[in-house]
Protein backbone atom coordinates (compact mmCIF):
# COMPACT_ATOMS: atom_id res chain seq x y z
CA UNK A 1 0.00 0.00 0.00
CA UNK A 2 3.16 2.45 1.13
CA UNK A 3 4.85 1.47 -2.33
CA UNK A 4 1.71 2.14 -4.30
CA UNK A 5 1.48 5.73 -2.59
CA UNK A 6 5.19 6.72 -3.78
CA UNK A 7 4.82 5.18 -7.27
CA UNK A 8 1.38 7.38 -7.69
CA UNK A 9 3.54 10.58 -6.10
CA UNK A 10 6.78 9.86 -8.00
CA UNK A 11 4.28 10.01 -11.49
CA UNK A 12 2.12 13.04 -10.01
CA UNK A 13 5.76 14.54 -9.98
CA UNK A 14 6.78 13.36 -13.44
CA UNK A 15 3.63 15.12 -15.27
CA UNK A 16 4.14 18.16 -13.17
CA UNK A 17 7.26 18.28 -14.85
CA UNK A 18 6.19 17.77 -18.21
CA UNK A 19 6.33 20.56 -20.63
CA UNK A 20 2.72 19.28 -21.43
CA UNK A 21 1.62 20.23 -18.15
CA UNK A 22 3.60 23.38 -17.57
CA UNK A 23 1.97 24.75 -20.83
CA UNK A 24 -1.51 24.07 -20.10
CA UNK A 25 -0.62 25.92 -16.67
CA UNK A 26 0.32 28.61 -18.21
CA UNK A 27 -2.46 29.09 -20.62
CA UNK A 28 -4.65 28.34 -17.84
CA UNK A 29 -3.13 31.52 -16.03
CA UNK A 30 -3.06 33.96 -19.05
CA UNK A 31 -6.83 32.65 -19.21
CA UNK A 32 -7.74 32.82 -15.67
CA UNK A 33 -5.49 36.02 -14.44
CA UNK A 34 -7.64 39.08 -16.94
CA UNK A 35 -10.82 37.86 -15.47
CA UNK A 36 -9.92 37.44 -11.82
CA UNK A 37 -8.05 41.35 -11.95
CA UNK A 38 -11.44 42.15 -13.60
CA UNK A 39 -13.62 40.44 -11.42
CA UNK A 40 -12.17 41.84 -8.34
CA UNK A 41 -12.13 45.38 -9.60
CA UNK A 42 -15.97 44.86 -10.53
CA UNK A 43 -16.79 43.10 -7.40
CA UNK A 44 -14.97 45.79 -4.41
CA UNK A 45 -17.06 48.99 -7.52
CA UNK A 46 -19.92 47.22 -6.94
CA UNK A 47 -19.81 46.07 -3.54
CA UNK A 48 -22.83 48.03 -1.73
CA UNK A 49 -24.84 48.26 -5.23
CA UNK A 50 -28.54 47.76 -5.09
CA UNK A 51 -28.48 45.93 -8.58
CA UNK A 52 -32.43 45.79 -8.79
CA UNK A 53 -32.22 49.38 -9.72
CA UNK A 54 -30.38 48.50 -12.85
CA UNK A 55 -33.65 46.82 -13.95
CA UNK A 56 -35.72 49.58 -13.12
CA UNK A 57 -33.90 51.78 -15.50
CA UNK A 58 -33.64 49.59 -18.49
CA UNK A 59 -37.75 49.02 -18.11
CA UNK A 60 -39.06 51.94 -17.40
CA UNK A 61 -36.07 55.13 -17.66
CA UNK A 62 -33.64 54.28 -20.83
CA UNK A 63 -34.01 55.64 -23.90
CA UNK A 64 -33.21 53.10 -26.29
CA UNK A 65 -33.50 54.98 -29.52
CA UNK A 66 -30.12 57.07 -28.22
CA UNK A 67 -28.54 53.99 -27.34
CA UNK A 68 -29.32 52.23 -30.74
CA UNK A 69 -27.99 55.73 -32.47
CA UNK A 70 -24.61 55.23 -30.40
CA UNK A 71 -24.43 51.63 -31.29
CA UNK A 72 -24.33 51.98 -34.84
CA UNK A 73 -21.02 54.52 -34.39
CA UNK A 74 -20.06 51.48 -32.51
CA UNK A 75 -20.39 49.13 -35.46
CA UNK A 76 -19.17 52.09 -37.79
CA UNK A 77 -16.33 51.67 -36.27
CA UNK A 78 -15.50 48.85 -36.41
CA UNK A 79 -16.22 49.01 -40.26
CA UNK A 80 -13.83 51.88 -40.57
CA UNK A 81 -10.48 49.97 -39.07
CA UNK A 82 -11.55 47.35 -41.34
CA UNK A 83 -11.03 49.60 -44.54
CA UNK A 84 -7.64 51.09 -43.17
CA UNK A 85 -6.54 47.92 -42.27
CA UNK A 86 -6.97 46.57 -46.12
CA UNK A 87 -4.82 50.23 -46.82
CA UNK A 88 -2.19 49.01 -44.56
CA UNK A 89 -1.71 46.29 -46.42
CA UNK A 90 -1.59 47.03 -50.13
CA UNK A 91 2.03 48.26 -49.87
CA UNK A 92 2.81 44.79 -49.19
CA UNK A 93 1.26 43.66 -52.26
CA UNK A 94 -2.15 42.04 -49.99
CA UNK A 95 -4.95 42.68 -51.74
CA UNK A 96 -7.85 40.71 -49.04
CA UNK A 97 -11.59 41.58 -49.76
CA UNK A 98 -13.11 44.42 -47.36
CA UNK A 99 -15.52 42.15 -46.28
CA UNK A 100 -12.86 39.54 -44.82
CA UNK A 101 -11.27 42.49 -43.25
CA UNK A 102 -14.64 43.94 -41.69
CA UNK A 103 -15.30 40.57 -40.30
CA UNK A 104 -12.15 39.77 -38.97
CA UNK A 105 -11.91 42.96 -37.23
CA UNK A 106 -15.58 42.07 -35.87
CA UNK A 107 -14.33 38.56 -34.44
CA UNK A 108 -10.82 40.04 -33.03
CA UNK A 109 -13.17 42.39 -30.34
CA UNK A 110 -15.01 39.25 -29.77
CA UNK A 111 -11.72 36.89 -29.56
CA UNK A 112 -10.42 39.78 -27.26
CA UNK A 113 -13.47 39.13 -24.29
CA UNK A 114 -12.08 35.55 -23.92
CA UNK A 115 -8.59 36.29 -23.52
CA UNK A 116 -7.12 39.95 -23.97
CA UNK A 117 -4.92 40.91 -27.24
CA UNK A 118 -6.06 36.91 -28.61
CA UNK A 119 -7.99 38.79 -31.24
CA UNK A 120 -4.97 40.49 -33.43
CA UNK A 121 -3.88 37.12 -33.66
CA UNK A 122 -7.18 35.96 -34.81
CA UNK A 123 -7.35 38.69 -37.42
CA UNK A 124 -4.30 37.96 -39.30
CA UNK A 125 -4.87 34.30 -39.24
CA UNK A 126 -8.65 34.89 -41.21
CA UNK A 127 -6.54 36.91 -43.36
CA UNK A 128 -4.41 33.94 -43.89
CA UNK A 129 -7.03 31.43 -44.38
CA UNK A 130 -9.61 33.50 -46.69
CA UNK A 131 -6.91 35.81 -48.60
CA UNK A 132 -3.62 33.60 -48.58
CA UNK A 133 -1.90 36.25 -47.02
CA UNK A 134 1.30 36.03 -44.80
CA UNK A 135 0.55 35.71 -41.34
CA UNK A 136 3.45 37.93 -40.33
CA UNK A 137 2.75 40.63 -42.58
CA UNK A 138 -0.39 41.59 -41.79
CA UNK A 139 0.96 41.38 -37.97
CA UNK A 140 3.09 43.87 -38.48
CA UNK A 141 0.21 45.89 -39.83
CA UNK A 142 -1.94 45.38 -36.42
CA UNK A 143 1.49 46.46 -34.57
CA UNK A 144 1.42 49.40 -36.25
CA UNK A 145 -2.10 50.28 -35.80
CA UNK A 146 -1.71 49.75 -31.92
CA UNK A 147 1.01 52.28 -32.37
CA UNK A 148 -1.33 54.77 -33.95
CA UNK A 149 -4.18 53.86 -31.42
CA UNK A 150 -1.97 54.63 -28.51
CA UNK A 151 -0.59 58.16 -30.03
CA UNK A 152 -4.31 58.96 -30.20
CA UNK A 153 -5.18 57.90 -26.53
CA UNK A 154 -2.26 59.94 -25.78
CA UNK A 155 -3.23 63.04 -27.84
CA UNK A 156 -6.93 63.01 -26.87
CA UNK A 157 -5.84 62.24 -22.95
CA UNK A 158 -3.07 65.08 -23.61
CA UNK A 159 -5.79 67.59 -25.34
CA UNK A 160 -8.63 66.74 -22.39
CA UNK A 161 -5.83 67.35 -19.41
CA UNK A 162 -5.43 71.12 -20.37
CA UNK A 163 -8.76 71.64 -20.96
CA UNK A 164 -10.07 69.80 -18.03
CA UNK A 165 -7.06 70.01 -15.52
CA UNK A 166 -8.98 70.78 -12.51
CA UNK A 167 -10.77 67.45 -12.77
CA UNK A 168 -7.83 65.07 -13.57
CA UNK A 169 -6.39 66.77 -10.09
CA UNK A 170 -9.89 66.24 -8.43
CA UNK A 171 -9.35 62.60 -9.68
CA UNK A 172 -6.21 61.87 -8.93
CA UNK A 173 -6.53 63.37 -5.43
CA UNK A 174 -9.96 61.20 -4.57
CA UNK A 175 -7.78 58.17 -5.73
CA UNK A 176 -5.49 58.37 -3.38
CA UNK A 177 -2.99 59.25 -6.17
CA UNK A 178 -2.12 62.49 -4.67
CA UNK A 179 1.40 62.75 -4.07
CA UNK A 180 1.10 66.14 -1.62
CA UNK A 181 -0.18 63.36 0.90
CA UNK A 182 1.56 59.90 1.39
CA UNK A 183 -0.31 59.15 4.00
CA UNK A 184 -3.33 58.77 1.89
CA UNK A 185 -1.69 57.09 -0.84
CA UNK A 186 -0.99 54.06 0.85
CA UNK A 187 -4.41 54.02 3.05
CA UNK A 188 -6.86 54.61 0.13
CA UNK A 189 -8.04 51.56 -1.45
CA UNK A 190 -8.87 53.24 -4.84
CA UNK A 191 -5.27 53.56 -5.23
CA UNK A 192 -4.82 50.07 -4.40
CA UNK A 193 -7.25 49.18 -7.45
CA UNK A 194 -5.10 52.33 -9.78
CA UNK A 195 -1.75 49.95 -8.59
CA UNK A 196 -3.73 46.65 -9.45
CA UNK A 197 -4.28 48.09 -13.14
CA UNK A 198 -0.64 49.22 -13.70
CA UNK A 199 0.59 45.37 -12.94
CA UNK A 200 -1.52 44.16 -14.89
CA UNK A 201 -0.41 46.18 -18.34
CA UNK A 202 3.20 45.30 -16.92
CA UNK A 203 2.32 41.59 -16.98
CA UNK A 204 1.02 42.64 -20.53
CA UNK A 205 3.82 43.81 -21.67
CA UNK A 206 6.03 41.42 -20.41
CA UNK A 207 4.30 38.69 -22.15
CA UNK A 208 4.31 40.85 -25.54
CA UNK A 209 8.09 41.10 -25.13
CA UNK A 210 8.09 37.14 -25.05
CA UNK A 211 6.05 36.90 -27.81
CA UNK A 212 8.39 39.29 -30.23
CA UNK A 213 11.39 37.36 -28.64
CA UNK A 214 9.65 34.26 -30.39
CA UNK A 215 9.43 35.80 -33.38
CA UNK A 216 12.86 36.55 -33.64
CA UNK A 217 13.79 33.21 -33.35
CA UNK A 218 12.16 32.33 -36.29
CA UNK A 219 14.23 32.73 -39.48
CA UNK A 220 12.23 35.54 -41.87
CA UNK A 221 9.32 36.10 -39.61
CA UNK A 222 11.05 39.21 -37.75
CA UNK A 223 11.88 40.83 -41.02
CA UNK A 224 8.27 39.73 -42.33
CA UNK A 225 7.22 41.98 -39.12
CA UNK A 226 9.29 45.03 -39.48
CA UNK A 227 8.38 45.23 -42.86
CA UNK A 228 4.63 45.29 -42.08
CA UNK A 229 5.23 47.73 -39.89
CA UNK A 230 7.36 49.59 -42.17
CA UNK A 231 3.90 49.77 -44.85
CA UNK A 232 2.65 53.56 -43.31
CA UNK A 233 4.96 54.86 -45.05
CA UNK A 234 4.12 53.89 -47.98
CA UNK A 235 0.17 53.83 -48.04
CA UNK A 236 -0.64 54.83 -51.41
CA UNK A 237 -3.30 57.33 -49.83
CA UNK A 238 -2.49 59.02 -46.79
CA UNK A 239 -5.47 61.71 -46.68
CA UNK A 240 -7.61 58.43 -46.69
CA UNK A 241 -5.65 56.58 -44.22
CA UNK A 242 -5.80 59.69 -41.79
CA UNK A 243 -9.43 60.34 -42.31
CA UNK A 244 -10.10 56.59 -41.73
CA UNK A 245 -7.77 57.16 -38.51
CA UNK A 246 -10.34 60.01 -37.14
CA UNK A 247 -13.33 58.38 -38.16
CA UNK A 248 -12.25 55.29 -35.87
CA UNK A 249 -11.94 57.90 -33.21
CA UNK A 250 -15.08 59.82 -34.15
CA UNK A 251 -16.49 57.00 -34.14
CA UNK A 252 -15.75 55.91 -31.09
CA UNK A 253 -16.24 59.03 -29.30
CA UNK A 254 -19.87 59.27 -30.40
CA UNK A 255 -20.52 55.89 -29.41
CA UNK A 256 -20.07 56.83 -26.12
CA UNK A 257 -21.02 60.60 -25.80
CA UNK A 258 -24.53 59.79 -27.43
CA UNK A 259 -25.32 57.29 -24.65
CA UNK A 260 -25.10 60.19 -22.06
CA UNK A 261 -28.81 60.95 -23.44
CA UNK A 262 -30.04 57.45 -22.43
CA UNK A 263 -30.56 58.54 -19.32
CA UNK A 264 -31.75 61.23 -17.38
CA UNK A 265 -29.03 61.76 -14.79
CA UNK A 266 -26.34 62.13 -17.59
CA UNK A 267 -28.54 63.89 -20.56
CA UNK A 268 -26.96 67.63 -19.18
CA UNK A 269 -23.60 66.25 -19.23
CA UNK A 270 -21.75 68.22 -21.44
CA UNK A 271 -19.28 67.51 -24.63
CA UNK A 272 -16.40 68.18 -22.78
CA UNK A 273 -17.45 65.65 -19.61
CA UNK A 274 -17.72 63.50 -22.30
CA UNK A 275 -14.35 63.80 -23.69
CA UNK A 276 -13.25 63.39 -20.03
CA UNK A 277 -14.87 61.08 -19.21
CA UNK A 278 -13.84 59.23 -23.14
CA UNK A 279 -10.42 59.43 -22.29
CA UNK A 280 -10.56 58.12 -18.78
CA UNK A 281 -11.99 55.22 -20.18
CA UNK A 282 -9.53 54.73 -23.30
CA UNK A 283 -6.89 54.38 -20.52
CA UNK A 284 -8.14 51.71 -18.23
CA UNK A 285 -8.98 49.54 -21.06
CA UNK A 286 -5.38 49.54 -21.71
CA UNK A 287 -5.82 47.53 -18.64
CA UNK A 288 -5.59 43.71 -19.82
CA UNK A 289 -9.22 42.24 -18.83
CA UNK A 290 -12.10 41.31 -21.09
CA UNK A 291 -12.98 44.86 -22.38
CA UNK A 292 -11.50 46.71 -19.85
CA UNK A 293 -14.40 45.16 -17.74
CA UNK A 294 -13.31 46.75 -13.88
CA UNK A 295 -11.04 49.44 -14.66
CA UNK A 296 -13.32 50.62 -17.51
CA UNK A 297 -16.10 50.98 -14.95
CA UNK A 298 -13.69 52.06 -12.04
CA UNK A 299 -12.65 55.20 -14.33
CA UNK A 300 -16.23 56.02 -15.39
CA UNK A 301 -17.67 55.88 -12.18
CA UNK A 302 -15.22 57.96 -10.21
CA UNK A 303 -15.18 60.65 -13.39
CA UNK A 304 -18.92 61.02 -13.53
CA UNK A 305 -19.28 61.53 -9.64
CA UNK A 306 -17.01 64.42 -10.25
CA UNK A 307 -19.28 66.03 -12.38
CA UNK A 308 -21.68 65.85 -9.77
CA UNK A 309 -23.62 62.56 -10.91
CA UNK A 310 -24.71 60.38 -7.80
CA UNK A 311 -22.31 57.43 -7.45
CA UNK A 312 -25.22 54.73 -7.88
CA UNK A 313 -26.62 56.28 -11.37
CA UNK A 314 -23.03 56.57 -12.07
CA UNK A 315 -22.39 52.96 -11.77
CA UNK A 316 -25.68 51.97 -13.25
CA UNK A 317 -24.38 53.76 -16.35
CA UNK A 318 -21.27 52.00 -16.68
CA UNK A 319 -23.01 48.66 -16.39
CA UNK A 320 -25.66 49.37 -18.98
CA UNK A 321 -23.15 51.07 -20.80
CA UNK A 322 -20.48 48.69 -20.83
CA UNK A 323 -22.83 45.55 -21.21
CA UNK A 324 -24.69 46.50 -24.24
CA UNK A 325 -21.24 47.57 -25.73
CA UNK A 326 -19.70 43.69 -24.60
CA UNK A 327 -23.48 42.51 -26.08
CA UNK A 328 -22.72 44.40 -29.26
CA UNK A 329 -19.31 42.89 -29.51
CA UNK A 330 -20.46 39.22 -29.17
CA UNK A 331 -23.23 39.34 -32.05
CA UNK A 332 -20.57 41.20 -34.23
CA UNK A 333 -18.26 38.63 -33.95
CA UNK A 334 -21.12 35.18 -34.13
CA UNK A 335 -22.05 37.67 -37.54
CA UNK A 336 -18.42 37.67 -38.70
CA UNK A 337 -18.17 33.79 -37.85
CA UNK A 338 -21.57 32.91 -40.41
CA UNK A 339 -20.40 35.57 -42.89
CA UNK A 340 -17.27 34.42 -43.65
CA UNK A 341 -17.55 31.30 -45.26
CA UNK A 342 -20.33 32.60 -47.28
CA UNK A 343 -19.05 35.71 -48.77
CA UNK A 344 -15.44 33.27 -49.44
CA UNK A 345 -17.31 30.73 -51.37
CA UNK A 346 -15.48 30.08 -54.71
Amino acid sequence: MQLAKVLIIIHLFIILGTPAFKNIVKKTIQIALPIVLGGFILVWVYRDFDFSKVGHVLLHEMNYWWMLVSLVFGILSHVFRGWRWKQTLEPLEAYPKSSNCVNAIFISYAANLVLPRVGEVSRCTILTKYDGISFSKSLGTVVTERLIDTIMVVAITGMTLVFQLGIFKSFFAQTGTNLDSIELLFTTPKFYIILLCVIGVIVLLYHLMKLLSFFEKVKGIALNVWEGILTLKHVKNMPLFILYTFLIWFSYFMEFYLTFYCFDFSSNLGVMAGLVLFAAGSVAVVVPTPNGAGPWHFAIISMMVLYGVDPTNAGIFALIKHGIQTLLLVLLGIYGLAALPFTNKK
